[in-house]
């Protein structure tokens, strides 16, 4: 009843397939639909669960504060805010947060910061964003239009000026985009729903040295890298390079709906007051869930527990692919962000392991992309892998 009032009231932009579960409970790595089934969700709220489903510690911070106060705009000050903005400075190579709603928000928030302080401080001619090929940073027209995918673009022309696309791990590609009217350069440190590609580390520190020679901003996109997904809290750890500007969302709150923009000292100083805002931006429930998520990602020895299982999880992945060469392509990722690429019928396998009880997420046709919470056992990553495999040998067979 529930699935055909959904169709009756709700507009349809998503996809949802005749199986689509309608989810009643989630607790760690697990979930379970009406008929009480359950399910391991290796899909993670499309990497937002990064602690599992109703952590203990996110549901109490979250409880406590809706007993004090939910919202009050950002007219006035709240303790949760100021808290989460301290903790994420103190762990990152920002000085100054903006918090927003989601990731689209974020990016959209970096691309004004990166125009206004530009118009301000370097040349008021200049405007454009150099962005990645197969890139994804949003659906507002803004960041669709620095999204360097043409499906996602399609049916909303005009679109907004001032983009310009390079290849992704092309370094020149990029440099050749680069014109008199470039402010800033803004890629993914992974290129999630491009099929987890991952950056080359010359890349990543080429790009921040042609930054630095062409006095642009260099923008890092870790809505989705970041957060410790990548075994690291922030992807631009790995690469021993700083952004200008980094966008957050996804897991920082622990699954409720916040993003936050970071930027520099100096690169704050674009935005003044009315320069940009958000009503429900920062709202003191989702930044106190978050402080949590942040304490337990930082806590010792969990990014480092992420990453082996990381290692782990590909490991096994890696012998599934060995009995399964004709169909299995490249095994891809970084930390707890996996992808996957098969030759053919990716949408078909990801509908039998949910069958079977295992939800993977599916990019494109091609791609199985693996996002599983941050704190997944072995146990669980075995179970996953045992199901995968079951599903390969039903529709590949043992060719």
């Amino acid at each position: 009843m529930l699935k055909e009032e959904e169709k009756e009231y709700i507009i349809n932009t998503y996809n949802r397939q005749p199986e689509t579960l309608l989810v009643v409970k989630g607790k760690g790595t697990i979930i379970w639909d009406e008929n009480g089934n359950e399910y391991l969700d290796f899909v993670g709220g499309l990497a937002v669960n990064a602690l599992g489903h109703a952590y203990p510690g996110v549901v109490n911070a979250a409880w406590e504060q809706m007993n004090k106060v939910i919202h009050t705009s950002n007219l006035y000050y709240t303790e949760p805010q100021v808290k989460l903005a301290k903790s994420l400075v103190e762990n990152s190579a920002a000085d100054k947060v903006f918090f927003c709603n989601s990731g689209a928000e974020a990016n959209e928030a970096a691309i004004k910061l990166a125009r206004k302080y530009t118009k301000l401080h370097v040349n008021p001619e200049k405007f454009e964003i150099v962005t990645a090929l197969n890139s994804f940073h949003g659906r507002t027209l803004a960041t669709l239009t620095a999204t360097g995918q043409e499906k996602f673009q399609k049916g909303f022309e005009p679109l907004p000026s001032g983009f310009r696309y390079g290849r992704f791990n092309d370094l020149e590609s990029f440099r050749s985009q680069i014109n008199s009217s470039t402010c800033a350069i803004m890629v993914e440190p992974v290129q999630g729903e491009g099929g987890v590609i991952v950056a080359d580390e010359d890349f990543l520190v080429g790009l921040r040295r042609l930054c630095d020679e062409q006095n642009l901003l260099l923008i890092f996109d870790e809505v989705q890298s970041g957060m410790g997904r990548t075994a690291k809290l922030f992807a631009y750890e790995h690469y021993g390079i700083k952004p200008d500007i980094f966008t957050l969302a996804k897991a920082l709150g622990g699954g409720f709906p916040i993003g936050a923009m970071l930027c520099s000292e100096k690169v704050s100083a674009g935005f003044s007051p009315g320069d940009h805002a958000s009503t429900f931006g920062g709202n003191p429930v989702a930044c106190a869930a978050a402080v949590v998520v942040l304490q337990e990602i930082t806590r010792d020895g969990f990014l480092q527990n992420a990453g082996e299982r990381g290692i782990y999880f590909r490991e096994k992945l890696n012998i599934l692919q060995d009995s399964y060469t004709n169909h299995v392509g490249e095994i891809r990722g970084k930390g707890l962000i996996i992808g996957m690429e098969l030759k053919k019928d990716a949408r078909k396998i990801q509908q039998f392991c949910q069958q079977k009880g295992l939800l993977l997420n599916c990019i494109g046709e091609k791609t199985l992309r693996f996002l599983p919470p941050l704190n997944v056992s072995k146990d669980e990553i075995d179970r996953a892998v045992d199901i995968l495999d079951t599903v390969f040998m039903e529709v590949f067979g043992c060719e």
